[in-house]
């Protein structure tokens, strides 16, 4: 019965939803360590290959994908990776995020070269821009806006593929630009201007509870000098506040038209398939576009015949025999340890598809060696088209 349900499972079509026009953003979420890296860019390979013009966005890529995707250095320009078949008129383009330099490049572009001049000096804005929670999932976004306004205006690229920031949560996507929109809204940082914009005794009693409490804590973020460069963050910023809410919420519609497409990637793990059972209910309370599930490094058998209990028996009698034949009991052994860590695995999947039985899925297995040129990302894209 078991075997007839999971055969019945809707499989994500890969090829399909590469090939589909009407598909122009693809977005690769999960938990940290769970393989989006490698499957954003398996994906915009095949995608290039098969004829689409690819921009894939990438988050902080090992060393050896970097390098296979030509990355050799931080660059948040989108430049043509080498060595990919183009003969059915695709493209490839990546990039990889850097996040202080796409906050620059807002400022740079909503504000006068004065203010830009004076936000970019100022600690605040520096201590936000680089290590602020929640910046790297906002600059993501920020920076997924940017391509597609230049895919929709020169035609450059008909495909963006996103591999999110590395976060412990799946959710972390979704929820940290609109924490730290709200944060830069100007709710919090307009209180620890109060006392400046007052100048009297009597406010500041009024407000010092409130007051003291927030410059504790920005404080102990951020270092010295709070309150002067607060002030003078705030007046340079001036009316940019509401611009990043604006923005995040432009994005965030953007996620929900029907010409994105969200993969859940996930290892075959409790925690990880934890995190993408939690994802998929979020996209489908806020009725985002979900393509499927893919499910990363699945444990493969050589002889998948060969049971755990059976393997272990056959140790058993070769040591009980005395025949000395170490080398055949160690083969049996490894392969009982392998085949419990398959069979778990696929327990755990499983339970996640019957839980979810809409949801197309695919799956790749784990590969022996890091994937680490573009024929390893060729064999991952072959895979996950199944």
């Amino acid at each position: 019965m078991a075997a007839r349900k999971e055969a019945e499972h809707p499989r994500l079509e890969v090829d399909d939803l590469l090939a589909d026009p009407g598909v122009g953003i693809i977005v690769c979420c999960g938990s940290g360590g769970v393989g989006k890296t490698t499957t954003a860019a398996a994906l915009g390979i095949r995608a290039a290959e098969s004829g689409r013009k690819v921009v894939v966005l990438t988050i902080d890529p090992a060393r050896r994908l970097a390098q296979a995707l030509g990355l050799t250095e931080l660059d948040n320009t989108p430049r043509p990776v080498a060595g990919v078949d183009l003969a059915a008129g695709g493209s490839l383009d990546a990039m990889m995020l850097d996040m202080k330099r796409t906050f620059d490049e807002v400022v740079e572009t909503h504000a006068t070269p004065e203010k830009a001049e004076q936000i970019l000096a100022n600690p605040f804005y520096q201590a936000v821009s680089s290590s602020f929670a929640g910046t790297q999932e906002y600059m993501a976004m920020e920076k997924l806006g940017q391509l597609r306004s230049q895919a929709d205006a020169d035609g450059r690229w008909d495909l963006i593929v996103v591999d999110t920031p590395p976060s412990r949560s799946a959710l972390d996507f979704l929820d940290a630009p609109k924490r730290l929109g709200s944060f830069l809204d100007g709710r919090f940082v307009r209180l620890l201007m109060a006392p400046a914009k007052a100048g009297g005794r009597a406010y500041l009693k009024v407000f010092s509870v409130g007051v003291d409490l927030a410059q504790r804590t920005v404080s102990r973020v951020l270092g010295g000098q709070l309150l002067m460069d607060v002030q003078t963050f705030v007046a340079a910023l001036d009316t940019m506040f509401g611009g990043f809410r604006e923005r995040a919420d432009v994005t965030y519609a953007l996620l929900k038209e029907d010409t994105t497409a969200f993969v859940v990637v996930a290892s075959p793990d409790r925690d990880a398939l934890r995190e993408a059972a939690f994802f998929v209910d979020r996209l489908g309370a806020e009725r985002m576009p979900l393509a499927g599930v893919v499910v990363n490094r699945l444990q493969a058998l050589g002889a998948s015949a060969l049971s755990a209990s059976r393997a272990e028996d056959g140790v058993e009698q070769l040591l009980e025999s005395g025949r000395g034949e170490t080398l055949t009991a160690g083969l049996l052994a490894l392969h009982a340890d392998l085949a419990s860590t398959a069979a778990r695995q696929h327990a755990v999947v499983s339970r996640f598809a019957r839980s979810h039985p809409d949801v197309p899925m695919a799956s790749v297995a784990a590969s022996a060696t890091d994937i680490h040129d573009l024929d390893g990302l060729r064999a991952v894209g072959g895979l996950l088209a199944g």
